[in-house]
């Protein structure tokens, strides 16, 4: 009899056991995905600048440069006859058809310990590349130019920055 008790209770204990396992536990394949996209690649179009041309100083004011290369005035600052002014341009190669944002900074133009501040502006915002995967966009600025702003050839940079949307 007590042969037949331990049996039973061995019996229920690893069934219980048996038991709890399969209902505690579940096991299921998952599924995983990736798409691979051309990089984003930036370039400068070769001879293309933000030139805010030859500027008399006055009083001071600013010089816009459109993202379309028309050129503008404020306060008492005036362009030289036959100044060339224009606006940079770029194109940005990668994955055919996706969208891509632009950011530009602020900069300066230097000539020895002189320097004037500029913004930029973008022509876009945010660009489609084609279906062969190229696009392009130009950037425009405003260049201040202070009442004591020394006579000079100034030169600068800024950034330019695209990152897919």
């Amino acid at each position: 009899m007590k042969v037949l008790l331990r049996s039973a209770v061995v019996l229920l204990l690893s069934s219980g056991s048996a038991f709890a396992a399969t209902g505690n536990t579940s096991t299921i394949a998952g599924s995983a995905t990736a798409t691979v996209v051309a990089p984003i690649t930036l370039t400068h179009t070769p001879g293309a600048a933000l030139k805010f041309g030859t500027v008399t100083r006055g009083t001071g004011g600013t010089v816009v440069v459109t993202a379309a290369g028309a050129a503008s005035v404020t306060g008492d600052v005036g362009l030289a006859p036959g100044t060339i002014n224009g606006a940079d341009a770029f194109t940005v190669t990668g994955d055919a058809a996706r969208s891509f944002s632009v950011a530009t900074s602020a900069g300066s133009l230097v000539s020895g310990a002189n320097s004037m501040a500029f913004t930029t502006t973008a022509s876009a915002g945010s660009v489609t590349l084609s279906a062969g995967g190229t696009g392009t966009f130009t950037v425009g600025g405003t260049l201040t130019v202070g009442s004591a702003q020394a006579a000079g050839a100034y030169t600068g940079s800024y950034t330019v920055t695209v990152t897919y949307q």
